[in-house]
């Protein structure tokens, strides 16, 4: 196997330096963490079903005209991604109160909001990634008012897309997280879609039975984290069929 040169390694995924300029290979881990990695387990194929379920959505998106940084997937942990200037804020939309709204608010986990609600938050796990307000992200510089438009806009089609696909399968889209990433073809500079979508990043409970679907599992003790991805995936037909787990990571620094 050819050594491929580290970028950055996160708690959930390593990038590397891509085939092609402007482009990285990006590798899903099977490390679960929660509370800002206080609490950590491995858990065997997450990485696996996380890779296939954020191509699913990624893919999909593209479909209906959101631009992603999705290329290509490369084997069952690996994808082909452009790269990107990620901005410094994870983009958070809500449907239904839960987590640190319904803690801050007071609200019953599980209460329908008015209408999706879209929150920014600075990343810096030394922070805890804390909330802040537009007026922060346009001061700091970290993007213009138009940017903020634009990515207000983007964030919302997402949600109408995700939020389809999965009553089609009865799960309830509570919340989810996307990042958004900066590219420029020649002087033309962009916003799309990076990072990954998976139960990882998003809220996600059975329709009938509130069942949850995603991390809250892993972060709460409710069961089987692997199980409830799987389950995710059964339901969305993409459950991969050949289980070998790809490439272990063969880096030079």
């Amino acid at each position: 196997m050819a050594r491929r040169k580290l970028v950055y390694e996160g708690k959930a995924k390593i990038l590397y330096e891509g085939p092609e300029p402007g482009t990285l290979v990006q590798y899903f881990k099977d490390d679960a963490t929660a509370f800002n990695a206080e609490k950590k387990d491995v858990i065997d194929g997450k990485g696996v079903l996380n890779n296939r379920l954020s191509e699913f959505f990624m893919t999909g998106l593209q479909r209906i005209g959101v631009p992603t940084h999705f290329i290509k997937r490369l084997n069952m942990r690996e994808q082909l991604i452009r790269q990107v200037e990620i901005i410094p804020l994870e983009v958070i939309v809500r449907n239904f109160a839960a987590g640190t709204m319904a803690k801050r608010l007071g609200l019953e986990e599980g209460t329908p909001l008015p209408r999706p609600i879209v929150e920014f938050s600075y990343k810096d796990d030394s922070l805890g990634d804390p909330l802040v307000p537009e007026e922060y992200i346009i001061a700091f510089g970290w993007a213009t008012q138009q940017d903020m438009d634009d990515i207000v806009a983007l964030a919302l089609r997402v949600n109408d897309f995700m939020a389809g696909v999965m009553h089609g399968v009865g799960i309830k889209l509570v919340d989810f997280k996307i990042e958004i990433g900066r590219i420029w073809d020649n002087d033309f500079m962009r916003l799309i879609v990076a990072d990954e979508i998976s139960p990882d990043s998003c809220r996600l409970w059975d329709i009938e039975t509130d069942r949850k679907l995603d991390k809250d599992v892993f972060r709460r003790d409710l069961g089987d984290l692997a199980d409830a991805y799987t389950e995710v995936a059964r339901r969305l037909g993409v459950l991969p069929k050949n289980t070998t787990p790809g490439p272990k990571p063969t880096l030079i620094n």
